[in-house]
């Protein structure tokens, strides 16, 4: 399948508008803490027959230099301040884009994808010696030749998260169909504790700072492990059967359970028993969430703004399958991700304990279960004739226990409805598709194992 695409160039698409010279974006330490990681996403869609394979490629390279007007922190360069910290000198270095084209057609293409294919669609440059030449976002469309689109996005996670980049993808296709930005970016500093406002009588809440800690003290895991991409569909029936099945014994019937706490309940709980944790022990987990509306920033808020937070483990009673307890679990953690104690995360982060590390990653320690459901849009039009299928998301590298993303269903599938991204090794891929708990909820398999 290598030979089915085609890369036919690769350019640099700079704004049309010059940006004013001697500009500079600070990075926060939320942005700091993720430099080794890297973000990659794929949007999918149909295209309406009898169209000339290269016209969508041609509008789109004109309206991302337009869209690009807006974003100076994505087309400037990487340099180091006074203190050896990364920031970004914004001026019109540009992006890189990557035209290609795929043979067949685009559901024929996602009938037999899996993990290794999908990221043919995502163009990406590691660093190496030179940052001031390096672009921090690639873009790759590519077209098939019976019909439909992907856009590859890739971009450092240094200077976004995964809601930054899709809003990156949504300017642009705001540009594209309406030629205006619905919401435009906000670069603006994280707030910080207030000086005076402590109390001195409360207590530190430390697990955040904790959860931070353990992963930048300890080594990046091994690496030798080749991992594997699995994606589930779950309808809205499944994801209210799961939710039924996760409420403990005695729970009101108002209770509420959101469809990340039941899904990512479930997946801790599959998981741990593939990873034979033994006596029933579910395996560490953080749970990533977003910390824009907690924080009270604006939506438009450009960079990172989520947060890792370590879920307790314990071990699971007799022959009960641990869901309402994994699932309570995870909601207690969310609740317990505050404003004030993010405030202290970010403050932690930002003072001398933070500095004193070699950077590591934080998505190394623990089994990570990242909210994407209400961030990433699966919904975004470029064209009104360009109907969206749906999108993949990867965090790389992937190290340690492994990763689960949920994320918004295809489009007009609406309310509980999800999909999963689950990637863990091989071998253990293998295992979560048989696994019995899971099975229960008759989830369709959308990419990886038995579509290739």
């Amino acid at each position: 399948m290598l030979d089915q695409i085609t890369i036919l160039c690769k350019r640099t698409v700079v704004s049309t508008k010059p940006v004013q010279p001697g500009k500079f974006h600070h990075l926060s330490a939320l942005d700091r803490v993720m430099e080794p990681n890297r973000i990659l996403m794929v949007y999918y869609y149909t295209t309406p027959p009898g169209r000339a394979v290269g016209v969508v490629t041609k509008k789109l390279r004109e309206s991302i230099s337009e869209m690009l007007n807006g974003f100076p922190m994505v087309t400037g360069r990487l340099l180091k301040n006074d203190d050896g910290q990364w920031m970004i000198k914004c001026n019109d270095a540009g992006v890189r884009l990557v035209e290609a084209r795929a043979k067949g057609s685009v559901e024929r293409w996602l009938r037999r994808t899996d993990r290794e294919k999908e990221l043919l669609l995502v163009h990406w440059e590691d660093m190496y010696c030179k940052p001031y030449f390096w672009s921090t976002f690639y873009v790759q469309l590519t077209e098939f030749e019976e019909g439909g689109l992907a856009i590859g996005l890739s971009c450092t996670h240094l200077l976004v998260d995964p809601p930054s980049a899709a809003m990156f993808i949504k300017a642009w296709a705001n540009i594209t169909l309406g030629g205006k930005m619905l919401t435009p970016p906000l670069f603006q500093p994280l707030p910080l504790p207030k000086p005076g406002n402590k109390n001195t009588n409360d207590q530190t809440y430390t697990a955040l700072v904790d959860c931070y800690k353990t992963s930048i003290q300890n080594p990046i895991p091994d690496m030798a492990k080749q991992h594997a991409t699995v994606t589930f569909g779950f309808t809205y029936e499944m994801v209210q059967s799961c939710i039924a099945m996760a409420k403990s014994v005695g729970a009101p019937d108002d209770s509420s359970l959101t469809p990340f706490e039941a899904l990512a309940g479930l997946f801790w709980v599959c998981v741990s028993k593939i990873k034979g944790e033994g006596n029933g022990t579910l395996t560490n987990l953080s749970v990533s969430v977003d910390m824009r509306e907690t924080l009270g920033l604006d939506k438009g808020f450009f960079g990172n703004c989520m947060a890792y937070h370590e879920v307790p483990a314990w071990e699971c009673l007799g022959d009960q399958n641990g869901l309402s307890e994994a699932t309570s679990a995870i909601g207690e953690a969310v609740k317990k991700m505050e404003n004030k104690r993010i405030l202290d995360l970010i403050e932690w982060l930002e003072g001398d304990n933070f500095e004193s590390y070699s950077i590591s990653t934080i998505s190394g320690q623990y089994l990570i279960c990242a909210k994407l459901d209400n961030v990433v849009s699966n919904s975004t039009i470029f064209e009104d004739c360009y109907d969206p299928i749906r999108v993949s998301c990867y965090i790389e590298p992937v190290l340690g226990e492994g990763q689960v993303l949920i994320l918004p269903s295809p489009p007009r599938e609406g309310g509980f409805s999800r999909v999963a991204m689950v990637t863990l090794p091989e071998d253990e891929v293998v295992k979560l598709c048989e696994d019995a708990l899971l099975l229960q909820f008759n989830p369709t398999i959308l990419m990886g194992m038995g579509k290739s």
